[in-house]
């Protein structure tokens, strides 16, 4: 009778076997009623919950919290956390296995950390739990400064209320990278949820909060400080919104402990709230996100607003125009911006050697090419997401770190921390806000010179958003389609070179010539014109989106041509996209 009920879903014969298994005693009594329930009454909501395995991505594993095994509850989170314990044991034998646990603001994020933690604990592996939620790169820096084999973090950044997610940190303190992803997912796929140990040994678990914090937000005012006086610090009016998330636990009292003192909060997203009741998303790279921030600092004459995401990494900076209005920069204006001045700090200090490095992604500004070349560093670009500009400190010990960041408004300051840092980086924009004014100048106008000194890059990102079983295959169509029939002209300018990270193939139109890219296997498509223009595909890791990067550059003579040349080159971008059919 079950059966044919089913056959009346049309509910395919590899699904129901997942939606059956999680109707055994494995499961407890309410998640098995929660399966029931969508039996009779949401079919579309079992298959969607059913249909594929949760995946990590760019960012960990992310989804929809519920039940199945395309949600986020805490089978999925005890499966993975279950082959995570196999692997750690397996690489390291002899001694104690410790690991660092944080999470955010997200509905169930503590409780989904605690399950972490029991599951860990059951399996004789020492555990160090934040008592409260705090901030993801303060889980990085836990996890050296604990001397941790592997962290965790409870997050789904900035996606809507409904997500969360479980970011995996080895013991340098970067997330996972080949070759450890990929055995680990190995082991996680080998279990049953029957394996899995969700019985707790207390004296396993060791609670951390203030100790930790105090040590992380000093390292934070020593790496993100650079002689600014404190005349400077005073003058300028910061305006921070934490967009109810986590970095409301350390950034006000970072920037306290560098010497800001005026600095005005938005009380009204102060306090956390998984919910995050006053933005539609709790995006700082969406301008509408920052509008309350922004309101404020109109009202108290505000130099600078910073927000951050809900999790801490990303970080959002709005300051006046050369028109006094407030405009929220992109993560590539921002990124530019701060490397410029951490080589500047490091050329004063006569620190640059040729031993020195920046970092990058290959969907973010070429202009950081362009910095790396003028101050004679090297500079390494890797695919889209921290964890790879983290695995070049590592891979290359002999060279020391300076900074870098990538398009989706992120940025670490040297390599204290091993991910993408709101905190630092805060205090950072500060730094350069706060210098700027002092000497008649902007953090704007000292974008502008850059862009009249190294040519003006301008980049847009569009983000079409494809949900479901059929936006994921339609995602899937789309870069089908791209690879079958590459551009040969966008715009009118005919494309000279083809990037294929899938394939690991570039390919110079005009010569023929192939060569091999050497970077791990990733699928993004990226093209470029013979007038220095650039589009890239590519699918997001940890959303249903497909996104599409454009870079556009022209000559800036001086500053007073800046709003002429900003509104050609907008122009080139909108005729891009038109042709693109975008």
């Amino acid at each position: 009778m079950q059966t044919e009920y089913y056959a009346m879903l049309h509910i395919e014969p590899e699904i129901l076997e997942k939606v059956n298994e999680w109707l055994t005693p494995t499961f407890d009594t309410d998640t098995q009623q929660k399966v029931d329930r969508m039996i009779a009454g949401n079919p579309k909501e079992l298959k969607e919950s059913f249909y594929k395995n949760l995946e990590f991505g760019t960012g960990g594993m992310r989804g929809i919290m519920g039940v199945g095994n395309n949600r986020i509850n805490k089978y999925t989170l005890g499966k993975n956390t279950q082959g995570l314990s196999n692997y750690l044991k397996q690489s390291f034998s002899g001694g104690q296995i410790k690991v660092a646990i944080a999470y955010d603001c997200r509905h169930n994020s503590q409780a989904f950390g605690k399950v972490v933690a029991d599951v860990f604990s059951a399996n004789n592996i020492e555990v160090f739990l934040f008592e409260d939620l705090r901030p993801t790169p303060e889980l990085s820096f836990a996890l050296k400064h604990l001397n941790c084999h592997c962290g965790i973090v409870l997050t789904a950044s900035h996606n809507p209320p409904e997500y969360n997610g479980y970011k995996v940190y080895w013991q340098d303190g970067g997330q996972l990278v080949p070759p450890q992803d990929a055995e680990i997912i190995a082991e996680i796929n080998s279990l049953n949820y029957s394996d899995i140990k969700f019985e707790s040994n207390p004296d396993l678990i060791r609670y951390i909060g203030q100790d930790v914090d105090d040590v992380f937000i000093n390292a934070s005012v020593k790496n993100g400080s650079f002689n600014t006086q404190q005349e400077a610090k005073d003058n300028l009016n910061i305006v921070f919104t934490s967009l109810h998330g986590t970095s409301i636990t350390t950034i006000p009292e970072t920037l306290k402990r560098a010497g800001y003192n005026n600095v005005s909060i938005v009380e009204e997203q102060a306090e956390p709230n998984g919910d995050f009741p006053t933005v539609d998303s709790p995006n700082p790279e969406e301008p509408a996100a920052l509008k309350m921030a922004i309101e404020l600092a109109e009202s108290v004459n505000g130099d600078i607003v910073i927000g951050t995401d809900p999790d801490s990494d990303r970080v959002g900076i709005a300051i006046r125009d050369l028109d006094g209005q407030l405009k929220l920069l992109n993560g590539n204006q921002t990124m530019v911006v701060m490397t410029d001045f951490l080589l500047k700090q490091w050329q004063k200090e006569d620190k640059l050697k040729g031993k020195e490095f920046i970092g990058s992604t290959i969907v973010s500004t070429p202009m950081m090419s362009v910095l790396a070349d003028a101050y004679q560093t090297e500079i390494k670009i890797g695919l889209t997401g921290f964890k790879w500009i983290a695995k070049m400190i590592k891979d290359f010990p002999e060279l020391d770190f300076i900074g870098g960041g990538e398009e989706s408004f992120g940025f670490m300051v040297g390599d204290f921390v091993r991910d993408k840092d709101a905190v630092t980086s805060t205090l950072l924009a500060c730094e350069i806000a706060a210098q700027a004014k002092a000497k008649g100048s902007s953090f704007y106008k000292e974008l502008i010179l850059l862009y009249t000194k190294y040519g003006f890059y301008k980049e847009r990102l569009v983000s079409l958003v494809k949900k479901g079983i059929e936006g994921s295959e339609e995602i899937k169509q789309m870069m089908i389609d791209a690879r079958d029939n590459p551009l040969k002209e966008v715009n009118g300018e005919k494309v000279v070179l083809i990037e294929d990270y899938q394939l690991s193939i570039a390919k110079n139109l005009q010569t023929h010539e192939e060569y091999q890219l050497d970077v791990p296997k990733s699928n993004v498509l990226i093209y470029y014109t013979e007038n220095g223009s650039k589009i890239a595909l590519r699918p997001s890791g940890t959303e249903p989106k497909i996104k599409f990067y454009i870079s556009v550059n022209s000559t800036l003579d001086n500053m007073s041509d800046f709003s002429k040349t900003e509104q050609l080159l907008e122009s080139k971008i909108d005729a891009i996209l038109k042709d693109m059919n975008i």
